[in-house]
């Protein structure tokens, strides 16, 4: 065999090895340039005071620009578009919530794919909604809501925090888990559904646990069940949903991290394990939890399992129940 063979056989061996060495070299020099943090939802919002935490760690451990741009409107779609289409090599990401996958749901045309546009990179964390109902409607506990509503079909109203939001679907996820026919009266946000609910206006009301914890505390409602699969802390006395006899109903709002496709596996999982770090930081948990919200970091490959799963249930709730948003 001649020198010049010999060579050009050693080159082609070692090439495959090449892409790895690659991919290993770009998320040790990861990242070169300011992170963009894009948020689809409103300033204040728990994306955003979450997208705020993880950015000033980051910042702070890797010595760079971490900067928050909050780009709300047409259910996230807005905010997570700017993602789909920026450069993979991680400095653009998308903190996006629940409301991602509802949004998915919802729209039958969308500016992007969310399963092939995105690079799932991990969870951040989750928090139960909580089934309050009002006092006149005499119910104790899930069980008994549904009893009453299937006593009365189409007599007992639930509202919402509007058309497609999370409470909306919490809500018609238990309405079809429970096979219930009830009616939706769709409010302004959260605090509207809440007060009306405290009137009678309507029965019941899937709410954020914190924004209810208030109400149920002096008495103005009454807590059936939390929609996690495990009892919250805060309310260590209501069971789960699942508990009164619905043992596959099981409903989170989620928060997480994505990045464009094609983003290298180096530098998505760099990212992860530092947002895995951060939030086992004592003082980012024990905060996370004073305001019902559990820390919940991921692997990019859990992420993108619990990801796929989410949707597919979104999907499934939003045909049964008729949830458009176009």
């Amino acid at each position: 065999m001649t020198l010049s063979r010999r060579r050009f056989l050693h080159f082609v061996a070692a090439t495959p090895a090449l892409p790895a060495f690659g991919g290993t070299a770009r998320a040790q020099v990861y990242p070169t340039q300011p992170i963009r943090m894009i948020v689809p939802l409103i300033a204040g919002s728990a994306a955003d005071i979450l997208a705020r935490q993880l950015g000033t760690k980051i910042g702070e451990t890797w010595n760079t620009p971490v900067v928050i741009e909050n780009r709300p409107g047409v259910g996230t779609t807005l905010g997570s578009d700017v993602v789909a289409k920026a450069i993979p090599d991680g400095h653009t990401l998308l903190i996006n919530s629940a409301s991602f996958a509802a949004s998915a749901a919802m729209y039958s045309k969308l500016p992007y794919d969310p399963l092939k546009d995105f690079a799932p990179i991990s969870q951040i964390a989750s928090a139960p909604f909580v089934v309050v109902a009002t006092p006149s409607l005499g119910a104790k506990s899930t069980k008994d809501l549904i009893e009453i509503a299937r006593s009365k079909p189409g007599q007992i109203k639930f509202g919402s925090a509007g058309v497609g939001t999370s409470s909306h679907f919490a809500a018609e996820q238990l309405n079809l888990a429970a096979s219930l026919k009830v009616v939706h009266v769709p409010y302004k946000g959260p605090a509207e559904g809440l007060a009306e609910t405290v009137t009678g206006s309507v029965q019941y009301f899937l709410s954020p646990l914190l924004l209810a914890l208030p109400f149920i505390n002096d008495g103005r409602l009454h807590a059936l069940g939390v929609t996690t699969a495990q009892r919250s802390s805060v309310l260590r006395d209501v069971p789960t949903v699942a508990e009164a006899g619905l043992p596959d109903y099981e409903y989170q709002d989620w928060w997480g991290v994505f990045a464009p496709a094609a983003t290298p596996q180096g530098i998505a999982d760099k990212i992860s394990t530092e947002v895995a770090r951060i939030l086992k930081l004592p003082d980012v948990a024990e905060h996370l939890r004073r305001q019902g919200v559990e820390p919940r970091p991921s692997t990019p490959d859990e992420f993108n399992g619990f990801f796929r799963t989410k949707l597919t249930a979104m999907r499934e709730v939003a045909r049964h129940a008729g949830i458009r948003a176009d």
